[in-house]
């Protein structure tokens, strides 16, 4: 797949999808699958296996290549694979080389979790990784505010298969100047923080967004991007008022109960059941009627 191609699935809803648990805490592949379906026949077309909403860090080595060949065994050639790759450098580069060869063509790079993160250490860390895959795209996925775009800029002429950037800084005025920093053009600019973010990140340059609410409700995943391509943003933040309630669940109290939420919708849905795994927790029993009332409240 060319460069030019991946670059167009990036400029697109990008959707995490969630890891659903069976009672035993195994993943459950059934239910992985029924949701994979329903994300792909709702007009999905970018997955990322292995993203924070797919619970990245809960999951063991083995797990998380398990949920790479699940996505690819049910999304073939209906999605394009990004995936999540990440941990210390051997880790990532293997996990990359898995899914090089478990049809994803491109490998997001989760920030490097790590008390002691330099510039120049950043760029290392990902440099290893691109250049480990060098027929793969690249997004690293940037959520240090104090990295200079300079340094981004500095990868890609060493990698040139750095496409792409999942920015998931929450400031919309230094996202536009690191872009800018970096290079607007050379690189396509996803808004890292999903729907409440896209408006002001799609004004100041981004042209996708990353989702976990379109593991509920791919329609209004879609509706948004549709509405912020057509420059129609009054239509755009409709659909952000009717999100709203449930994205801030989401982000509450330093976002704990971001996975929580969406598979408190999905079980009200009969989807998949809610269990997430520590150090995430269930939803109180007041936030979890809240949620079902949100989700029927959408129609779905």
């Amino acid at each position: 797949m060319s460069f030019e191609t991946q670059r167009a699935a990036l400029a697109d809803v990008v959707a995490i999808p969630v890891t659903p648990f069976t009672e035993d805490g195994r993943i459950d592949r059934a239910a992985h699958r029924v949701i994979l379906r329903r994300l792909l026949d709702g007009g999905v077309r970018t997955l990322t296996p292995n993203g924070n909403t797919g619970e990245f860090y809960a999951l063991s080595p083995a797990e998380r290549r398990e949920v790479v060949e699940l996505t690819h065994a049910e999304a073939a050639d209906r999605a394009v694979l990004l995936a999540g790759v990440g941990h210390d450098v051997p880790t990532a580069v293997a996990a990359a080389r898995h899914a090089k060869g478990h049809g994803a063509s491109m490998v997001m790079v989760h920030q490097p979790v790590h008390p002691y993160v330099s510039d120049a250490g950043w760029v290392a860390y990902h440099r290893a990784v691109a250049e480990a895959v060098p027929d793969l795209g690249v997004v690293p996925y940037l959520r240090d505010a104090g990295l200079p775009g300079a340094r981004l800029a500095e990868l890609a002429d060493a990698c040139p298969n750095v496409i792409g950037v999942k920015y998931a800084v929450p400031d919309a005025a230094r996202f536009a100047g690191f872009a800018r920093d970096a290079g607007l053009d050379r690189f396509v600019w996803v808004a890292g923080l999903a729907e409440p973010y896209a408006p002001s990140y799609f004004s100041a340059g981004a042209t996708g967004f990353t989702s976990g609410l379109v593991n509920v409700s791919p329609a209004l995943s879609l509706r948004m991007i549709e509405a912020l391509r057509d420059g129609d943003h009054p239509l755009a933040m409709k659909v952000w008022e009717q999100i709203r309630r449930f994205e801030e669940l989401r982000a509450a109290d330093g976002s704990a109960h971001n996975v929580t939420v969406v598979k408190e919708a999905l079980a009200t849905l009969g989807l998949c059941r809610r269990d997430v795994r520590a150090p995430s927790s269930l939803l109180p029993d007041a936030e979890r009627a809240e949620v079902a009332a949100i989700v029927q409240g959408w129609s779905l």
